[in-house]
């Protein structure tokens, strides 16, 4: 991606339905919500005559495209309105305003039950979901030894579907759903109820339908998840689209207001915000604008307690490039405010790749080898580690913390605090070059000798 591209990708896509699979322009849906059933019933009779139901805008004007091959998350709150606008793309519920566009075969995973007949078999199942998706029978007697494989039922192919666990039964709607041959893929929250060794071999499925040119749509709550799968975000918020843009920056906002709270940035509610320079649209991280690059994310309760965070060379001397093994040290200066309780204090860091991963975490109550006792109200604190990551870039998340309880008040958090790359020498595999060792062990007389 070009330092000079536009800040909101996805909307320089917004007027090209030729490279767009998947066009959604100002989808609004409401609900009548009736106290009880006989106001539904007064409702049915007597229409018109008075208002027997609350209206509930569960979407408000969304507009987004997707174009071929991409994998969009969608990340909110419950009740925020992402499986009304799945369902509104998969054609299962009509928006009351807007236009929705969608180029090919959908196959979706929504919330579990859809789809199956709970009286039906599973092969009974297989076969009904296919057909609805428009496969013809002899593609699906073609495919079925293939689904049966991947879904691993076993016996229970032929048992009815209201025996399954729930695990069995995402197996099994996943397993049709990748071999219909779809243009586009919806998931919603599907996946989180399947076992660890079956959801790594779904998403490593969903990498190779997207270099096949699939649109994926993704709904989890799971942040890393979506940085991890995909290249842009859209958060929605009381059915209105909060933020759009990269995946990294609309997740870190994402965790921010989480962790805040819904009193937080309340003047932006229901407003569409973009990637910004602060919130940086380029998750390359252009080596020309690197050093002056502010936070993806920054937030706090005590915000300006962090002076200053870097990582530097054993000389001291401020680094953006940093060689296989070498010294990294990662220095972070604090002014403590004196309401701050020192008792529960503590420093961290984290080192994340561009998707935004935790790839290195360390913090002082760890180990509770620092004493923050002491009077001086400024300090620097240092951390040594050797540059043991494969090639790529890199950036440093610098955190001050109250660890009175189980999960950390932040009284500042820094995410994009410093940016650096490191350069391996020679093709590696994996995140990490871990000093390993070799030995070999031959027994003898199995070595034949010339």
């Amino acid at each position: 991606m070009s330092c000079n591209a536009p800040a909101n990708p996805d909307m320089s896509r917004a007027d090209s339905s030729a490279e767009s699979t998947i066009q959604v322009r100002g989808a609004s849906k409401r609900f009548a919500i009736y106290e009880t059933p006989v106001d539904r019933l007064k409702h049915i009779i007597f229409p018109g005559s008075r208002k027997y139901a609350k209206e509930f805008w569960a979407l408000r004007d969304v507009s987004f495209s997707v174009g071929r091959g991409e994998t969009v998350g969608i990340i909110g709150q419950n009740g925020s309105g992402k499986s009304t606008l799945l369902q509104i793309v998969c054609g299962t519920l009509r928006p009351n305003s807007g236009a929705i566009e969608v180029n090919g075969r959908v196959a979706a995973l929504l919330e579990l039950g859809a789809g199956f007949n709970l009286e039906f078999s599973g092969r009974e199942n297989v076969y009904l979901n296919a057909a609805m998706l428009g496969m013809t029978s002899a593609e699906i007697d073609e495919k079925f030894a293939s689904i049966e494989e991947f879904a691993e039922i076993g016996e229970f192919i032929d048992q009815p579907v209201k025996t399954y666990s729930s695990g069995m039964y995402v197996r099994l709607a996943f397993a049709v759903a990748i071999h219909v041959d779809p243009a586009v893929l919806i998931i919603d929250e599907a996946l989180a109820v399947g076992d660890a060794r079956f959801q790594a071999r779904c998403f490593n499925k969903i990498r190779e339908m997207k270099e096949a040119g699939v649109t994926i749509l993704f709904v989890s709550h799971d942040v890393g998840s979506v940085r991890n799968l995909c290249e842009r975000a859209i958060w929605l918020d009381r059915g209105s689209v909060r933020m759009m843009g990269s995946a990294f920056a609309v997740t870190a906002q994402y965790t921010q207001f989480m962790s805040e709270g819904e009193a937080a940035d309340d003047a932006s509610d229901a407003v569409v915000r973009h990637d910004t320079a602060s919130t940086r649209p380029d998750d390359e991280m252009c080596q020309s604008s690197r050093e002056s690059a502010g936070p993806i994310n920054h937030w706090g309760s005590h915000i300006g307690s962090i002076v200053s965070a870097g990582v530097f060379d054993h000389l001291g001397v401020r680094q953006t490039v940093f060689s296989e093994f070498d010294d990294i040290f990662v220095r972070i200066s604090v002014r403590l405010p004196e309401d701050i309780d020192r008792t529960n204090l503590s420093v961290a860091f984290s080192i994340k790749d561009t998707k935004g991963t935790d790839l290195i975490v360390r913090t002082t109550h760890d180990e509770k080898a620092i004493d923050f006792s002491f009077e001086a109200s400024k300090f620097e604190l240092e951390f040594r580690l050797k540059n043991q990551l494969n090639n790529g870039r890199y950036l440093l998340v610098a955190a001050l913390e109250d660890r009175t309880s189980r999960v950390p008040h932040y009284y500042e958090y820094i995410e994009g605090a410093s940016y650096f790359s490191s350069y391996v020498g020679g093709d590696r595999y994996g995140m990490f070059l871990s000093e390993i060792t070799e030995k070999i062990n031959v027994e003898s007389g199995l070595l034949t000798r010339p």
